[in-house]
């Protein structure tokens, strides 16, 4: 493969890791860190550094958008992010003291009960008779947004303060410990736990994994491990994506999007399932 035919073909696949990275609040890594060291024949840690700029480029790209629409709530952004930072620095604290087995396990659980709660919901376009707690009443975890979708604005109110911040708080561990469980875990937490419309879920998760990929990104780069030639058309092909994908999500329904979010929940905790056993 030709240099050329080489970064027209990581620029295509960065696009698609954009445009679905953006519609579901992923940062794309699980594209593009899988394609880059298995198709392309990249190392893993260029691999995973390239992820890090692909996720702040899927941020920024899909965030401007969202927050135009006010579909981003950022006041639960900044509430939960208090949950995913601990969680990282827990994560990274205990990283060599827990059996990565039992953590691989546990994480695939995990990612399979949240599967199997999409899926239930997958009819329900919003979330009804949502009641929301103290804390989320006091802390006003609530908004609105217009849905092209339907037509009309959408009230919402979050729930479940306390078990999102926890969960949140286990996000970020995982992610500390196994460099996964970003938006994979952070849209089923805040759909299925705090009862937020998915749109929402996912926007919010957009514009928190940019703020933690940030910092990730600057060891990154101080490291070395970010490699020009790869991660120029990865920033490039996921922003085109990201773009584009974030205006696609706001004309999708809530069940496109679960059905969509369904079968990579699937895969990821069937892919943790295996390498807890065969660890």
């Amino acid at each position: 493969m030709t240099p050329i035919t080489l970064t027209l073909a990581i620029l295509g696949t960065s696009l698609v890791a954009g445009l679905v990275g953006s519609m579901l609040g992923l940062g794309g890594g699980i594209i593009i860190v899988p394609a880059l060291t298995l198709v392309f024949g990249y190392d893993f840690r260029t691999a995973v550094a390239a992820s890090a700029v692909a996720i702040i480029a899927t941020s920024t790209g899909a965030a401007v958008a969202y927050l135009r629409d006010h579909i981003t709530n950022t006041r639960i952004a900044m509430f939960l992010e208090i949950g995913s930072t601990l969680g990282a620095l827990t994560g990274a604290f205990i990283a060599g003291y827990v059996p990565a087995r039992f953590l691989f396990l546990l994480f695939a659980a995990l990612m399979a009960y949240s599967a199997w709660s999409m899926f239930r919901a997958r009819n329900m376009d919003l979330p009804e008779n949502v009641v929301p707690d103290r804390l989320s009443r006091r802390l006003q975890l609530s908004g609105s947004y217009y849905d092209q979708a339907l037509g009309r604005t959408v009230s919402y109110h979050a729930t479940g303060a306390i078990p999102g911040l926890l969960l949140m708080y286990v996000s970020g561990a995982f992610a500390g410990l196994l460099g996964v469980g970003g938006g994979t875990f952070k849209v089923p937490a805040m759909d299925v736990v705090m009862k937020l419309p998915i749109k929402v879920s996912s926007a919010t998760s957009n514009f928190m994994i940019g703020v933690t990929a940030a910092a990730s990104a600057t060891i990154y780069f101080v490291r070395g491990d970010v490699k020009p030639l790869v991660a120029g058309p990865v920033a490039l092909g996921v922003l085109c994506g990201a773009l584009l994908g974030s205006r696609l999500m706001v004309r999708l329904k809530a069940k496109t999007l679960r059905l969509l979010f369904v079968p990579l929940l699937a895969y990821v905790a069937l892919q943790m399932a295996w390498k807890g056993v065969t660890y």
